[in-house]
């Protein structure tokens, strides 16, 4: 390793852990298995490897575009579906996120290939000095071009130390910025196609938060709950990270309370506007005098 890499050691890292467990993913996901032994089984890897979740897997089916991860009880059975499987790896504080799509309805090649294509064209133009805007419209193009629609309002985004998502925002379409990619900025470019509208609306029944005060709580079980959240140094979390330690009944209460002292944000799934099918790819990028993508 050069001199230039060993100052993103840890980088390099969190996105080689990342790659590695994404590429697991592949192996245990099939038809008839349980979304949630999915779940855990990544996120066991992810710490078998020396590392923890920079965010709770996602594992959003078909028209649902981010943000589905299994709550401690759900019974969901992976079926001929289209499955969004984006991973969060954090060590030492260094983030690697990377996300793909499996086609399990063997139907859906061209969908997916479309936000494949995507973010491979799109690192194919990355230099220092490249706007964003062209970024954008590199994904765009290449997604329209195959007969789909980018997702407007998901984008790519910054990363920095225990922080997900940072500046800058990375747009799926031509919005025309013209913020430049500098050297040192590193960044995930995520796309996201659909057969459907081109946009997300808010869904129900989120399992996905995330610490955003730390204001007294009263409740003696909410505030025992609370000091476990804390733990994760407000990195996203989900139930089935509390109900090792607390019962879920007890941990919903807390969830709700917690929800009503503005203590956590909750992130909702995340569904196409007219349910239309969702594919999604990304990549970790370390912008040097080249793009180094840490999770090929």
């Amino acid at each position: 390793m050069n001199a230039e890499l060993e100052e993103y050691k840890d980088w390099i890292t969190a996105g080689k852990i990342a790659s590695d467990v994404r590429e697991y993913s592949k192996e245990i996901i099939k038809p008839g298995v349980k979304l949630l032994d999915v779940a855990n089984k990544i996120e066991d890897k992810i710490r078998e490897l020396g590392a923890i979740p920079a965010f709770p897997v996602n594992l959003s089916s078909d028209n649902f575009a981010a943000h589905y991860t299994p709550s401690p009880d759900d019974e969901t059975i992976i079926e001929k579906q289209i499955l969004k499987v984006d991973v969060g790896v954090c060590y030492k504080g260094a983030i690697g996120d990377t996300a793909f799509t499996l086609d399990l309805s063997n139907q859906n090649s061209e969908l997916i290939e479309a936000s494949r294509k995507a973010v491979e064209n799109a690192i194919k133009i990355l230099k220092v000095g490249t706007t964003l805007g062209e970024i954008g419209k590199v994904i765009e193009d290449t997604i329209v071009n195959l007969g789909f629609q980018p997702i407007r309002n998901l984008s790519g985004h910054g990363l920095d130390l225990f922080q997900i998502h940072t500046k800058p925002s990375i747009p799926n379409y031509d919005n025309g910025d013209t913020t430049e990619i500098k050297k040192g900025m590193i960044f995930a470019i995520e796309p996201f196609a659909t057969n459907g509208g081109g946009k997300i609306r808010e869904g129900s029944h989120p399992n996905i938060y995330m610490q955003t005060n730390n204001r007294p709580i009263r409740d003696m079980i909410t505030r025992k709950i609370f000091e476990e959240i804390k733990q994760f140094k407000q990195l996203p979390f989900s139930t089935r990270d509390l109900v090792a330690k607390f019962p879920l009944n007890q941990v919903k209460m807390a969830l709700k309370r917690l929800m009503m002292a503005n203590n956590i944000h909750e992130y909702p799934p995340l569904p196409e506007v007219s349910d239309g099918l969702v594919s999604q790819h990304e990549h970790t990028i370390l912008m040097l005098d080249e793009p180094v993508v840490l999770t090929k």
